[in-house]
C-alpha cells in the first residue's frame, strides 16, 4: 500500500503499484490494529468451521456510460461471481449503487445483485442522493426506521454499524455525519465489551485522504474517538475506488475498489477525482472486491483481489 510519502507526491508509476498490489492478491491481516503483509498462502486464509465471512463491493454506478468502461453491469456481474465463489455469510455494500439517483438504475442494480443470493447491506453514496437526499435510495435498500438512515447490528460475533456521511456535504465535497448521527454512535456502543470486533462501514472515508478532491468526512473524528476503546475495529469505505489504508491504534481504515471504473491516485498532478481512463486490457486489474474474515484466536483478515486476480 502507499506510505505517507507516495499519498504526499503520488505518481502515475504509484498508481499502477497500488494496483499491482491488488492484482497480486495480497492479504493483510489486522490484529490488534496492526495490519502484517501475508501472501495467499498464507495460514490466515485456512478459515476454521465456525469462522464468520463477508464479502465487500463498492461503487458500481449502474447507469454509468463512458469510453473506460461502456458496460459496468457486466463488471459487476463478474465481481458478484467471484463474491458468491467465497461463500460469505453477507455482503456489504459501501455505496453509489447508481450513478445518478435514477429509477431504472436502483432497479437494474437491484436485479443484478440478486444474482449474489446473498443478504446485502446497503449504505448510500453521493451519486445515490442526488436531489433527494437519498429518499428513493432508503426506499428500496434502507433498514433504519427512526434515524437518516444509519443502523447497526450483530451477526458472526461481530457488530455492525452502517454510517450515513453522504448528506449535506461540507464544501469542496467532504463527507458529513452531523451531530445527531455522532450522538446516536455513541449510544449504540454503550454496553458494548471492548473485546466485540467492530466493523463500521460507510461511504466516503473516515479520514482525509485528500482535502482538495473531497476524499474524507469532515466531521470523523469525534466518531472514531468512540471506538478507540475497542480492541479491533475495521472501518470499510469506498468513494475512492482504490485501495488504501490508515491504522489508528487498533483502528484500521481501508477504502475499496470499485467494480465500475478506477480514479487517479489522490492529488495526481494534472488528474481529477472522477473516471480514470486506462487502457482496455488494464480495466479489470483495477476493479475487484473484498473477502473480510473474522478469524478467531488472530483476528480480521481483508483480502483484496480484482477481476484479474
Amino acid at each position: 500500500m502507499p506510505d505517507g510519502r507516495e499519498l504526499a507526491d503520488p505518481t502515475r508509476r504509484r498508481l499502477l503499484k497500488c494496483a499491482m498490489y491488488g492484482s497480486a492478491g495480497v492479504l493483510w491481516t489486522v490484529v490488534g490494529g496492526v495490519p502484517r503483509p501475508l501472501s495467499l498462502a498464507g495460514d490466515a486464509l485456512a478459515a476454521t468451521p465456525g469462522d464468520f465471512s463477508f464479502v465487500q463491493i463498492s461503487d458500481t454506478h449502474i447507469g454509468f456510460k463512458g469510453a473506460v468502461n461502456p458496460e459496468p453491469g457486466k463488471t459487476l456481474q463478474e465481481a458478484l461471481v467471484r463474491a458468491g465463489a467465497e461463500r460469505p455469510a453477507m455482503m456489504i455494500h459501501t455505496g453509489d449503487v447508481s450513478h445518478l439517483t435514477k429509477p431504472e438504475q436502483f432497479d437494474m442494480a437491484a436485479q443484478l445483485l440478486k444474482a449474489a443470493n446473498l443478504e446485502i447491506f446497503y449504505v448510500p453514496g453521493e451519486h445515490d442522493t442526488i436531489n433527494d437526499n437519498g429518499k428513493s435510495f432508503f426506499e428500496r435498500f434502507g433498514r433504519a426506521k427512526g434515524t437518516g438512515g444509519w443502523y447497526s447490528f450483530d451477526q458472526g460475533g461481530v457488530h455492525f454499524i452502517g454510517l450515513i456521511n453522504v448528506v449535506n456535504l461540507r464544501p469542496g465535497g467532504l463527507g458529513y455525519l452531523g451531530p445527531e448521527q455522532i450522538e446516536w454512535l455513541e449510544d449504540d456502543l454503550k454496553g458494548k465489551s471492548a473485546s466485540t470486533p467492530i466493523v463500521v462501514f460507510a461511504h466516503m472515508p473516515l479520514w482525509l485522504v485528500s482535502r482538495n478532491w473531497g476524499w474524507g468526512t469532515d466531521d470523523a473524528e469525534p466518531a472514531l474517538a468512540y471506538l478507540k476503546r475497542f480492541g479491533s475495529v475495521t472501518v470499510l469505505n469506498g468513494h475512492i475506488h482504490q485501495v488504501i489504508q490508515k491504522v489508528e491504534g487498533t483502528i484500521t481504515l481501508r477504502t475499496a475498489y470499485s467494480t465500475a471504473f478506477p480514479q487517479a491516485a489522490p492529488d495526481t498532478p494534472g488528474a481529477s477525482p472522477g473516471p480514470l481512463k486506462v487502457e482496455a486490457d488494464q480495466l479489470k486489474s483495477m476493479l475487484g472486491l473484498r473477502r473480510v474474515d473474522i478469524v478467531r484466536e488472530q483476528g480480521v483478515t481483508l483480502t483484496d483481489t480484482t477481476l484479474t486476480s
